[in-house]
């Protein structure tokens, strides 16, 4: 399989799923209220938990999906996902209740797990010496998608209405299914079946548990910041276009992530994995410094670009290790953990945010970022198991 040829065709499909997921995300309150919830406090309260459902099932069925890739191939897994969202998320656009939209996000949370299983199909076929390479171009694949959705969805909502844009993400997750289906070659050679527990192949998966929880600390840390950031940037700027400056605010660090993610992965290639995420999470803790300092818009815009540019160094350097630490018949199921860790992150990052910026104030949010980074870099310096030898 040519590694180049299916990393284009995986980076386009996960331009879709992203994108597609994401055009929901801005009107998710608005449909809610529409569907019947009208104080802002239940408002409130049915956002976070609608947002949040996807994440919890999504923690626990990465791993056996992972498990069943392994043995099965992880072309079928893409599908599965990329199906089997793209019809849940479809009947999101027809319900009645409120309920009824939280069971399908718990339910979506089951068929997810498009992106980490693209990522392990590719680390798959990649040479080791260009992994970092690969990895960090795929992973601006889903950047682009996360920035361009929002801005898709809020127009379409506004022009079809918020039941249509759901008809439309279940379209292109299809269509990123559709992509997968014609254009990816996978030749999975099923091993020999060996008799093995769970209990069995976990122990051998022990040596990666430290790259787990560092996903989920990076995750925490990254997501801790972003769901308030918004509010923060409107504390800065009271002029004109205040909505688009809040946009703006959280779309550049994903801007500067689109460089920094291929960036640090060559880097990651010539002096190795570690060394690049100590780099990475040490460099990013520092840039929640002039965030938190921040006396004007425009320095804050500076410290989420710099941010952007080192947080683009995390997640392909993580990836790459399980890459080249996982036992290659355990890789797809070791992909699997790693993104279970990650949705973990995803969904403690913004509780833990949202509940330092209403005890303590948005700014020591930062602080808090910038420690559990932090700590996760030292972490990783004195863990050596971790450096890899070419």
């Amino acid at each position: 399989m040519n590694w180049k040829r299916t990393l284009w065709i995986l980076w386009a499909a996960n331009f879709f799923v992203t994108a597609g997921m994401s055009l929901v995300i801005p009107f998710l309150p608005l449909y809610i209220e529409k569907l019947g919830v009208h104080s802002l406090e239940n408002i409130e309260r049915w956002s976070g938990l609608v947002f949040s459902a996807q994440f919890i099932t999504s923690v626990i069925f990465q791993p056996i999906w992972g498990r069943f890739a392994d043995k099965h191939g992880r072309k079928i897994m893409l599908l599965r996902a990329g199906l089997g969202m793209g019809i849940v998320t479809a009947l999101m656009g027809a319900v009645g209740s409120v309920w009824q939209l939280l069971f399908l996000r718990l339910f979506n949370g089951i068929f997810s797990g498009f992106i980490s299983m693209s990522v392990s199909l590719q680390a798959s076929i990649t040479p080791d010496e260009q992994s970092g390479q690969a990895l960090g171009m795929l992973q601006t694949g889903a950047i682009a998608g996360n920035l361009i959705g929002p801005l898709i969805g809020g127009v379409m909502a506004e022009k079809f209405g918020f039941r249509q844009v759901f008809f439309l993400t279940g379209g292109l997750l299809v269509l990123a299914s559709v992509i997968v289906m014609i254009f990816v070659h996978e030749h999975h050679k099923p091993r020999e079946s060996v008799k093995s527990s769970k209990l069995k192949e976990l122990r051998r998966l022990k040596p990666l548990f430290p790259i787990f929880l560092a996903s989920t600390f990076t995750q925490v840390g990254m997501m801790s910041i972003e769901p308030i950031v918004s509010i923060y940037a409107k504390t800065l700027y009271t002029g004109a276009h205040l909505a688009s400056i809040a946009g703006l605010v959280v779309a550049i660090s994903g801007i500067a992530n689109l460089i920094g993610a291929p960036t640090l992965g060559r880097l990651s290639d010539r002096i190795g994995q570690r060394k690049v995420l100590i780099l990475s999470l040490s460099a990013a803790a520092c840039m929640y410094i002039p965030q938190a300092l921040a006396g004007s818009i425009g320095t804050l815009l500076i410290g989420r670009f710099l941010l952007g540019l080192f947080i683009g160094g995390m997640i392909p350097s993580l990836n790459v290790l399980v890459k080249k630490k996982a036992p290659e018949e355990l890789q797809a199921t070791a992909f699997g953990f790693n993104s279970s860790s990650t949705f973990l992150g995803n969904l403690v990052g913004p509780l833990i945010g949202s509940t330092v910026a209403a005890s303590y104030g948005i700014k020591n949010v930062f602080y808090v970022t910038m420690g559990v980074l932090l700590m996760n870099a030292v972490i990783i310096f004195f863990n050596r198991k971790l450096e890899v030898h070419s």
